[in-house]
């Protein structure tokens, strides 16, 4: 019985979040594990390695000599830089440590989506020329790749995967707090979204680097994702096609994270940006899909997409709470009527995950004192959800510098 004008509001807000939190808790603890995998280790799809590159001759010389070193046939992989927008010297390092460099310069569309699209135009010409590819795989120029990188894919495009996501590593965390509340993060989603949908049949997302897309792909339904995510833009254009995106968990790439606050704020804002973008242009779509083909995978996609909205709501719900304990001391709660014992879980479930996944990546002792910090990288969430939301259509791209130099061995050595 509804008692209270907010109540009308309220009740049913709090059932909203309730189930989009045992939605997600419920899934998150599916990646606690791994299905066993018998792999095929005979290499022999053919590869076009791409670095997306704009300045970054800090970094990429360093990129090249690692992917050089990939435990895979050197005839069956090539290097290709896409040097864009240039104005420094990353075209001339990354010739002279032995990559293709294709230099591109275009002030218009400035983003790494549009330089993958020219990237992409420029192999199916090279097809005419004869040089055939099975796959791409993408990088950005301040990563590093474990050896086995191009064998773990070759193995899942053997057993007819399109689009592949590696496991997405940190390159450096233990510089700062920001870098190791980042990399923790990382971990984590790896873990309780990625993992754990591919255990139950869902589909994973691009991560924007690490990632592997069949040619087949790339030329029937075009890239076509320029958005501020364009990883996130070719996911759910591709689900809503039908094609899931598989998660790889071998297939590390080593990913450099933000080294101060502003760093992180800036990066994050763009992410939020581009998921509203891509959620208020697909999820319409998705849901007429997902019923037309009766697809759980793509509804399940138009979830992941909410995600900022449910924070928005979370924070909205929140500060209507205070408002009615100011006016109502007693009102309608779902959280009270719920049994104690599963609000606890849910409430320890929450910090327990994360400490799982420390043990699982054999995190060091730094990384558990970045865990008192965890909850603040967390929290700077909702401000920056807000301001994304509200600049959801600026599609201004905006550059991460990147200064962590490491070979792999001494990020190894590190770890």
């Amino acid at each position: 019985m509804i008692n209270y004008p907010f109540d009308v509001v309220m009740v049913p807000l709090q059932i909203i979040l309730f189930l989009f939190m045992m939605y997600f808790f419920l899934i998150g603890f599916c990646g606690m594990w791994r299905r066993h995998e018998d792999k095929i280790m005979t290499p022999s799809k053919k590869f076009a390695v791409l670095i997306a590159a704009h300045n970054e001759h800090n970094v990429v010389g360093q990129l090249i000599k690692n992917l050089h070193d990939q435990h895979y046939p050197k005839e069956l992989y090539d290097i290709y830089v896409i040097a864009d927008n240039c104005s420094d010297d990353t075209a001339a390092i990354a010739r002279a440590e032995g990559a293709i460099v294709c230099e591109r310069f275009d002030n218009e569309r400035k983003s790494k989506g549009y330089a993958l699209e020219w990237m992409f135009d420029r192999l199916f010409k090279m097809e005419r020329d004869g040089k055939i590819y099975d796959a791409v795989a993408i990088f950005d120029a301040d990563n590093l790749v474990h050896p086995q990188f191009l064998m773990e894919m070759n193995n899942r495009l053997l057993k007819g995967d399109r689009i592949i996501q590696g496991f997405l590593d940190a390159k450096n965390p233990y510089d700062t707090w920001v870098a190791g509340t980042f990399a923790i993060a990382f971990w984590v989603i790896d873990h309780v979204s990625h993992l754990a949908k591919t255990n139950i049949g869902l589909s994973a997302v691009l991560g924007g680097t690490g990632m592997c897309i069949t040619i087949d792909v790339l030329k029937k339904y075009g890239w076509r994702a320029t958005c501020l995510t364009e990883d996130m833009e070719f996911t759910m254009k591709s689900l809503a096609e039908g094609i899931k995106t598989t998660w790889a968990h071998d297939a590390i790439v080593y990913d450099e994270k933000p080294l101060t606050f502003k760093q992180s704020w800036t990066q994050r804002k763009r992410w939020a940006q581009g998921q509203f973008d891509v959620a208020h242009r697909f999820i319409p779509k998705m849901l007429v899909e997902g019923w037309r083909r009766k697809d759980i995978r793509i509804w399940d996609g138009c979830i992941y997409l909410l995600q900022p909205h449910f924070l928005m709501l979370s924070a909205f719900f929140i500060l209507i709470s205070y408002i009615q304990l100011a006016f109502e001391p007693f009102y309608t709660n779902i959280w009270s009527i719920l049994p104690s014992t599963l609000m606890t879980a849910i409430m320890i479930g929450q910090y327990l995950l994360p400490m799982i996944i420390l043990i699982k990546v054999r995190a060091k002792l730094k990384s558990w004192l970045y865990m008192l910090l965890y909850p603040l990288f967390i929290y700077s969430w909702i401000p920056i959800i807000f301001i994304g939301f509200l600049k959801r259509n600026d599609h201004e791209w905006s550059h991460t510098q990147h200064t962590r130099s490491l070979d792999y061995d001494d990020m190894k050595s590190e770890r």
